[in-house]
């Protein structure tokens, strides 16, 4: 199984560019939204950490949002009680997906939480700064505030480009996405 990993900057179209490939996505933002909403044992230890914040279930994005904003110490407490459940959760997807050919990692902090080994392929997904703003700010619930907040826990951008195999430039247009996967396809299969 070959296992590519897409990095890149928030906002840059990591997860368009991992639908596109085609082969099974492990979304680590999706399965996060999915642990807000169901896993009430999150919820119980997010209480426990943050009572202030958390009080009801399932959990509601502006609380987290709060949390983050309100002490930086937040972010880092909830990505702990997090980031141990998106593991399982990633543990389960390879399981189910071994006998694929090639599996599709979305995971913002594939590097930062060492989730990759060093035989897998690394795409950085490139977008101009100008392009990724203006994507951001339809976002529904965009906050500058709590996007910087995410950048600083992140490896900076020149270093996750470096360690990649591959740069794809997202121009955000359907036929630039395919000739560049299908670039890489071609190399790497």
């Amino acid at each position: 199984m070959i296992k590519i990993g897409i990095l890149g900057d928030i906002g840059s179209g990591k997860s368009y560019v991992a639908k596109n490939f085609g082969y099974p996505v492990f979304n680590a933002d999706k399965e996060v939204a999915k642990i807000y909403k169901k896993n009430r044992r999150i919820f119980k230890k997010l209480k426990k950490i943050l009572p202030k914040y958390f009080n009801y279930f399932p959990i509601n994005k502006n609380d987290i949002t709060r949390a983050i904003l309100a002490n930086k110490n937040n972010l880092n407490k909830i990505i702990k009680v997090i980031h141990f459940e998106v593991r399982i959760k990633l543990k389960t997807f390879l399981k189910k997906n071994n006998k694929k050919k090639i599996i599709i990692l979305d995971i913002p902090l594939l590097l930062e939480n060492k989730l990759n080994n060093k035989k897998d392929i690394l795409i950085f997904v490139q977008s101009k700064k100008t392009e990724i703003l203006k994507r951001l700010k339809k976002r529904k619930n965009f906050n500058y505030e709590l996007i910087k907040k995410f950048r600083n826990i992140q490896l900076p951008l020149d270093i996750k480009k470096k360690k990649s195999d591959f740069i794809i430039k997202n121009d955000f247009t359907n036929k630039t996405i395919k000739r560049n996967i299908n670039k890489i396809l071609k190399n790497i299969l």
